[in-house]
């Protein structure tokens, strides 16, 4: 694919254009057949791009916006009266075919609502999932979906997760991806009748690599390529994920500073500290897609940095070149067409 085109929720998250636009930026100069729509205040936006390029400043468009949705909008609110707002610019620009992907750090729920409303789901899915992928050591990455766009989903809508998490494993040049369904347990025996009812759509299933049960402790074990889950516990395990990450972090700074010995001691760790940031460092597990839809749609962290940001724009790009939503649609299909 030669022409790629994003359209931009300059707006979202906790720091809006500070973080967005110099994320776009970097990724421009790094993707040459890539071209922004940035949709946000135009009176925000264009200041940051006066020290660029002229041949740059071509590859960008500014969609002004005259509203935006905040992080505490309920959303059904953001989708009665945010008509004109970034995020639902950006994602009717999509819906358009003017640009092949929308990335906002936006209000999920906003975001989630806007995206079912205005992009429909693909043919023969129920509901949309969210996913994205948790770093598993060695460069490995598993994907778990799904992480609360649907807080209860039946087995059926379960497996469709497993079938749209396995095209985006897909993406990442897996062939076979292993599909695990997270249960209490490992053995047969246990979880809830729909965790065994889900299990047996999935060993039905030929399409599917699926290995069995996982626990919660699979996430970061490598064991699966992805993981299917309903929205709760997908959501649950998440934001557990997020605060272990973050008191681990305070931990090791706090034990630094506490004497000369244990600084000596970091001082000497220092490099193997370095290795194990680059391997788990959350930003470049940025960016949750959300599946299912007619057309991708990213959702970055509020408060994601811009280095972070810069991981959920390659994440569409990834999607895009890769087509995610047409061979998910393509799977869909044919698992109706294998039932009937």
């Amino acid at each position: 694919m030669t022409n790629l085109t994003i359209a931009l929720d300059a707006m979202g998250g906790d720091h809006g254009p500070p973080v967005t636009i110099p994320a776009a930026l970097e990724v421009l100069a790094e993707v040459p057949q890539l071209k922004f729509i940035l949709c946000g205040d135009k009176y925000q936006i264009t200041p940051l791009l006066k020290n660029i390029s002229a041949h740059t400043r071509a590859r960008l468009e500014v969609k002004h916006c005259s509203q935006v949705v905040s992080m505490s909008e309920k959303p059904s609110q953001a989708l009665r009266y945010k008509a004109e707002s970034s995020m639902r610019i950006a994602l009717d620009l999509v819906q358009q075919e003017t640009a092949q992907a929308c990335v906002s750090a936006g209000n999920t729920g906003a975001l989630l609502s806007m995206a079912y409303y205005v992009l429909k789901m693909l043919p023969g899915i129920k509901r949309p999932a969210l996913v994205t992928a948790f770093p598993s050591g060695k460069g490995h990455k598993t994907y778990v979906l799904d992480l609360g766009a649907n807080v209860e989903s039946e087995a059926a809508i379960l497996h469709q997760f497993a079938l749209m998490g396995s095209v985006l494993a897909e993406s990442e040049a897996l062939e076979k991806p292993r599909i695990g369904l997270l249960n209490v347990g490992e053995e047969e025996i246990k979880g809830s009748s729909k965790i065994k009812k889900v299990a047996s759509l999935l060993k039905a299933d030929a399409s599917l690599n699926y290995i069995g049960y996982v626990e919660g402790n699979d996430f970061f074990t490598s064991k699966a390529d992805v993981i299917v889950c309903d929205g709760f516990a997908g959501n649950v395990a998440l934001k557990s994920c997020e605060g272990l990450a973050k008191a681990v972090l305070e931990s090791i700074t706090h034990l630094v500073k506490e004497n000369w010995l244990s600084r000596a001691a970091a001082a000497l760790a220092l490099p193997i500290f370095k290795k194990f940031y680059r391997q788990m460092n959350p930003d470049q597990y940025n960016g949750a897609s959300l599946l299912g839809l007619r057309g991708i749609v990213i959702k970055s962290h509020g408060n994601a940095s811009k280095d972070a940001f810069k991981y959920a724009i390659m994440e569409a790009i990834n999607e895009i070149r890769h087509q995610v939503p047409v061979k998910i649609g393509d799977r869909i299909e044919q698992a109706l067409t294998d039932r009937s």
